[in-house]
Order: C-alpha cells, then structure tokens, then sequence
C-alpha cells in the first residue's frame, strides 16, 4: 500500500519540475526583457534629442549674441567717428571765434582806415579776401559724409570734390579728400582713388588722415594686381609712421608677405 502510494507522488513531483523547466516559461522571461530593453533605449533616445535640442538652441543663441556684438562693435566705432569729428568741430569753431575777437582788439592788424576800401576799390585793386564761415563749411563736409554712409558713393564722390574745390585752406579738406578717394573705392575705380589718397599725403603729410591714405593706397595697388607697389607703399608707410594704427597694419601686412 505504501508503495503505491509513493508512486503517484514521485510522478506528481516530475511533472512539477518539467513544467518549470518548459520552454514556455523560457520564452515569457526572454519577452519580459526585451520589453524593458526596448522601453530603456527608448527612454535613452528621447533623452539624447531633448540633450541634442538644447544643444542646437544654445548655439543659436551664441550665433545670435555674436552677431549683436558685432552689431553693435560697428555702432560703437560710428559713434566714436562721430565724436571726433565733432570735438573738431568744435576746435574749428573755437579758433575761428577767437581769431574772429582779436580782429576787435587794439593792435590787431586787421582793422583799415576810413575810405580805405573805397580808395582800394578805386585804384582797382582786390578788396580784403572774404573770411571762411566754418559752419557752413561743417555743413558741407557733414553732407558730403552722410551721403557716403548712406552708400551713395557717386553724391559723395561729387560732394567731397566740390568741397575740397571750393574750401581747399579748410581744416577739413585733408579729411575730404580722404573721403574723395574712399568715394571712388567705393565705386570700385581704384586709379582715381589712388590719385585722391596720393593729393592727401603730397598736401597733407602730416595729417592724421595721411597714413590712412597711404593704406588705402596700397590695398588698391594689391587689387590692381601691382604686388611691387603695394609692399612699397607698405614699406614707406610702416617707415614714414611708426606708430600709427596705418603703420602698425602695413607692418604686420610685410610680415605676412
């Protein structure tokens, strides 16, 4: 009796264990994986383009704020320009009110006898030269300027000639004569800009615009296509102005040449 039952016990127990072993129960565990697998590198994905999405954005932004600075870098120097040319304005005005008051003063030198005019009128000779109005001279070249900020390098062109013709003892014709020949670069002739900036330093060699014309000078010669005359005005530059923001760019363009 014993013996049978132990029998149906021992074959209960086999079952058991082969049921456990099935490959059923195999392929459940297997399934079970590669869902979480599947949902973990999912998860890692979504991760990775939110990270990469940020990343483009970041850039962007750092695109953006070089471009502002820049932006603004070139507002900065205008308004520096700006303020120079006022202060000169300024200077301009200053001497001229002051050689204007001494005209008053005794001992000037400047003031003539009664009828001295009639009697220079009648003997035919030239009246007393007209004095320059500095104001209208500012006005004239602050015209000519605004036309070449604007892109309209012809007026300009035009506007800086005739000042320079009309007002040639002016303390600003050394500067519209610059501008003349940045005019002409702008209209891309080269051989009268390079004429313009070579009247700056024949008149004006001391001029704070003289380097500046000599450099310019030189990058016309370079797109002429004239190597030799380019690194000899660069040579003369970097040795006639030591110093200056000109003559420290022709140095560094020799050293790289």
């Amino acid at each position: 009796m014993a013996r049978l039952t132990a029998r149906p016990l021992a074959l209960a127990l086999c079952a058991a264990g082969a049921f456990s072993a099935s490959p059923a129960w195999a392929l459940f565990d297997d399934e079970e994986a590669r869902r979480q697998i599947a949902e973990l590198r999912k998860s890692s994905n979504e991760r990775i383009e939110t990270q990469s999405r940020a990343q483009l954005d970041l850039s962007n932004q750092i695109e953006a704020l070089k471009a502002e600075m820049a932006k603004l870098r070139g507002q900065v120097e205008t308004l520096t320009y700006e303020l120079e040319n006022t202060k000169k304005r300024q200077q301009d005005f200053y001497i001229d009110l002051d050689g204007r008051l001494r005209k008053f003063e005794p001992g000037g030198g400047t003031e003539t006898k009664a009828g001295g005019d009639s009697a220079a009128a009648a003997s035919g000779q030239a009246g007393p030269k007209k004095a320059a109005d500095p104001a209208e001279e500012a006005r004239a070249y602050e015209a000519a300027l605004n036309l070449f900020k604007a892109g309209k390098y012809k007026d300009s062109a035009a506007a800086f000639d005739a000042f320079v013709k009309k007002h040639p003892d002016s303390d600003l014709a050394p500067s519209a004569q610059y501008w003349l020949g940045n005019s002409y670069y702008g209209l891309r002739d080269c051989k009268k800009a390079i004429e313009a900036q070579k009247t700056v330093v024949a008149r004006w060699g001391s001029h704070a615009k003289a380097p500046d014309a000599m450099l310019n000078i030189s990058t016309c010669q370079q797109e002429q296509g004239d190597a030799k005359g380019a690194k000899q005005t660069l040579e003369m530059l970097a040795s006639k102005y030591p110093g200056t923001p000109s003559g420290d760019a022709a140095a560094k363009r020799l050293k790289k040449k």
